[in-house]
């Protein structure tokens, strides 16, 4: 059972979301031939004010 954990600066669309699930599920799929219906996924949304990269926020 292969888990995914994304984290995302900002927000995405279900569409988008619905896109990184496939993309991600057909490449361990096609890889390492593991099932598409036992591959989860989580995406972890972070408000940009939340999130720095050394010194600045992205916000």
């Amino acid at each position: 059972m292969p888990y995914i954990s994304l984290r995302i600066a900002g927000t995405a669309t279900k569409e988008q979301k619905d896109q990184i699930a496939k993309e991600f599920s057909d490449t361990l799929f096609r890889v390492l031939n593991k099932p598409k219906e036992a591959t989860y996924l989580v995406i972890d949304e972070v408000p940009r004010e939340n999130w720095a990269k050394g010194e600045k926020f992205l916000a």
